[in-house]
């Protein structure tokens, strides 16, 4: 890490979030663009998941032993099968990438995954509000200006490589999207009785079908 003085980047600095692919299994992509070349500090994101959106901490541990992405998860250890109602809200610590194109920019992705959610009423879709990710900061031996630039209270070093203490600090930015919203396929709450009905139909002859064959082939002592 080296030395920087970074005096007023968070003036102009701006973040992005998209979500790539379609259904529920998609990949959040986030870019920031700091207002000043940051000098070697570690540059993060920290995105937090509402119960409807998740990411999969055994995926997320597979990608990072392949150098494919870098981030921390809060609390590592989630519910993948729990529907969105059972669902706690999640807190990613992403470590973004220099970016080839520009020297003040920094990305990153990563594979989110929706939750199954309630029947709705009158609707085939479910809205999840992603809010816009804090931009943080962590500079060697840096002096930062205290009028944009504040202590986060996040405990991880700089980099996920590392185990080293670290103060992060976080700066204000100007997002250019407020928050990012996920339409999540539901089911419609006046089918209920007809899928129920069904499934019960359905089990039902299936338990017979089943019943029927080990009665007729089935050698019983």
């Amino acid at each position: 890490c080296v030395t920087s003085d970074v005096q007023a980047a968070c003036q102009d600095t701006t973040v992005t979030q998209e979500l790539l692919k379609e259904g529920f299994h998609r990949d959040l992509l986030v870019q920031v663009e700091l207002g000043e070349d940051t000098g070697g500090c570690a540059v993060a994101a920290q995105v937090h998941l509402p119960p409807g959106i998740y990411v999969d901490p055994y995926e997320l541990a597979a990608l990072q032993q392949h150098n494919l992405t870098k981030a921390v998860l809060f609390p590592d250890v989630i519910d993948l099968e729990a529907p969105e109602y059972l669902a706690k809200a999640l807190v990613l610590l992403l470590f973004l990438e220099p970016d080839a194109r520009c020297s003040r920019c920094f990305r990153a992705a990563v594979p989110v995954h929706a939750r199954y959610h309630r029947p709705a009423q009158g609707t085939h879709e479910a809205l999840v509000a992603l809010g816009s990710p804090e931009v943080l900061l962590c500079c060697c031996h840096s002096h930062l200006a205290a009028e944009c630039w504040e202590p986060a209270e996040v405990d991880t070093p700089c980099s996920s490589d590392t185990t080293s203490p670290c103060q992060w600090h976080t700066t204000k930015h100007r997002p250019a999207y407020e928050e990012l919203l996920l339409r999540v396929p539901v089911g419609l709450r006046e089918h209920s009785s007809l899928v129920c009905a069904l499934t019960l139909l359905t089990t039902g002859l299936c338990s017979g079908l089943i019943l029927a064959a080990a009665c007729k082939y089935g050698h019983f002592s």
